[in-house]
């Protein structure tokens, strides 16, 4: 079931309390708390999508394997200004001078 989230309305207006409630789809949304039956609002947000900025789609377009098999050569920091290579073709050690 998905998780709706709801916050209290107070009788002056005010908002107060945010909660989640969790209910079928097919329900109606609620206008009162579950608990203390002070009246609620549904409060939306926007869909999360994964896409191609996602940490995930990230880390796979940054693996070493995917990076060698592009033709790309990543070297990784390991000193003040020293630099090993972990993947790809090219010298296995920069560093400055």
């Amino acid at each position: 079931m998905p998780i709706y989230t709801y916050q209290v309305i107070h009788d002056d207006g005010s908002e107060g309390e945010v909660f989640e409630h969790a209910h079928a789809m097919s329900d109606p949304p609620l206008e009162f708390h579950p608990d203390t039956g002070e009246k609620v609002v549904r409060v939306f947000h926007a869909a999360h999508i994964a896409g191609s900025s996602h940490e995930r789609i990230q880390k796979q377009r940054l693996d070493e394997k995917n990076l060698s098999r592009l033709g790309f050569t990543k070297y990784v920091r390991n000193g003040k200004g020293n630099y090993e290579k972990r993947t790809g073709k090219g010298p296995d050690h920069l560093s400055p001078g």
